[in-house]
């Protein structure tokens, strides 16, 4: 079949991957793709939020079969055009989409369903909110309603840092995404990441995975877009992911379902967990990032019968074939991310790292510039590895990214502690 995938980040080049491996796949096309993807399959430039000129693009160059990387064309209904004009899409509603694309939507779900959650408020007044915060006390996080980039949250520790980012968010910081503020109480445990295929009715869990959102290594400085991260989670064990899956998914697909907004697609539950009881952080309906590259690594050629399936409703037909492996990947981003950092930077030694079905390194904002891979984003690579062990996959990883010469990026060098 000829397939399309929209995106152009390290997660589209870990989906890009594993889909070629599948010889299901005639013709591999990704918009707008990046340096390292352009290795594998054809780049388009093609504007992925605008539904209509996407579906002419698949007419166009007769695809049989859309996969959507990334939540902004998602909430922006690009599913919903390409369904529309008969496509077979991978890729949730625009009304489904609001599980990610607003917070206190997401909470009114589990409310109506009694999936556990933290106790929450939401405001679009600053000194109401602020009042609230004053009420509650310390910690206490504060949420940018809409979708920002991964950015509008903050785990404030003190009432001052928590009317700062009130002020912030409701004076603009985030645009539209921050008119409104969700409050939630602060949940103490160990995070991790729940990755279930839904195709409506059925609920197909295909993974778990832990990232690190911290700039540096011993989980210090800025939060950012994730740092790292590996699969499985060995908090997630199978009884607390049974639990996960019978409280918090299947009623919020049930709710879904009833509402009349069917949930089609990947939905990842980022889950905090203590005492053994797992709590819905937030829903994103998107694979996340870095945690795709792991799982993608795992599951390679079969990702793909497995998500046209999910977009042919066929879901109850297929089963994941797990092997008993791990995975790890470390973020290589530019000098001074999460903040300003420097574009057009060189980046040597790519081409004489290993490429096999248990090495490969994934660029996230990588391109190409008289001949050179230069880095063209905050997070730049994604250098993956896949072992028996968890100790293997780290051991392998740190070797590839010694091979790198990029003086002006860095990344951490803990990253699997938790498990390890």
């Amino acid at each position: 079949m000829n397939i399309l995938i929209l995106g152009g980040g390290g997660r589209e080049h870990s989906l890009a991957w594993a889909v070629k491996q599948n010889p299901k796949c005639d013709r591999l096309i990704v918009a707008p793709g990046n340096a390292g993807i352009a290795q594998i399959a054809e780049c388009a430039a093609l504007e992925i939020e605008n539904g209509d000129a996407v579906a002419m693009f698949c007419a166009e160059n007769a695809i049989d079969f859309v996969i959507i990387g990334p939540e902004a064309p998602l909430a922006a209904g690009v599913a919903d055009v390409l369904r529309a004009n008969g496509l077979v899409v991978f890729g949730c509603s625009q009304a489904a989409a609001k599980l990610e694309s607003s917070k206190s939507f997401t909470k009114a779900i589990c409310d109506a369903c009694a999936a556990p959650t933290a106790g929450y408020a939401h405001f679009t007044d600053a000194d109401a909110a602020k009042a609230y915060v004053t009420e509650q006390g310390a910690p206490i996080v504060i949420k940018a309603d809409g979708l920002a980039a991964g950015k509008g949250v903050v785990v404030a520790m003190d009432v001052a840092t928590a009317h700062a980012a009130v002020d912030d968010m409701l004076g603009g910081q985030f645009g539209a995404a921050g008119a409104e503020v969700v409050i939630e109480e602060f949940m103490d445990g160990e995070e991790a990441s729940y990755f279930i295929l839904c195709d409506g009715k059925t609920v197909l869990p295909i993974g778990t995975a832990q990232d690190h959102k911290r700039a540096y290594d011993g989980d210090e400085g800025p939060n950012t877009g994730g740092m790292g991260a590996y699969s499985p989670a060995p908090v997630l064990t199978d009884a607390i992911a049974a639990k996960a899956l019978k409280e918090i998914v299947e009623p919020t697909v049930a709710e879904m379902a009833k509402r009349g907004t069917p949930f089609q697609g990947i939905l990842y539950a980022g889950l905090m967990i203590k005492d053994g009881q797992p709590r819905l952080v937030e829903y994103n309906v998107r694979f996340g990032d870095p945690e795709c590259q792991v799982l993608m690594m795992r599951l390679g050629a079969q990702v793909l019968d497995l998500l046209h399936a999910c977009a042919e409703n066929r879901l109850a037909d297929v089963t994941p074939n797990w092997a008993d492996d791990h995975a790890l990947t470390i973020v290589m981003a530019a000098n001074g991310y999460p903040g300003s950092y420097a574009k057009g930077t060189q980046i040597k030694g790519l081409d004489d790292l290993p490429e096999t079905s248990g090495e490969m390194t994934f660029h996230a904002g990588t391109r190409t510039y008289n001949g050179q891979i230069v880095a063209a984003g905050g997070r730049v690579l994604n250098v993956t590895a896949r072992g028996a062990t968890l100790e293997d996959a780290h051991a392998k990883a740190y070797a590839m990214i010694d091979g790198i010469d990029w003086p002006d990026g860095f990344y951490r060098r803990d990253i699997g502690h938790r498990a390890l």
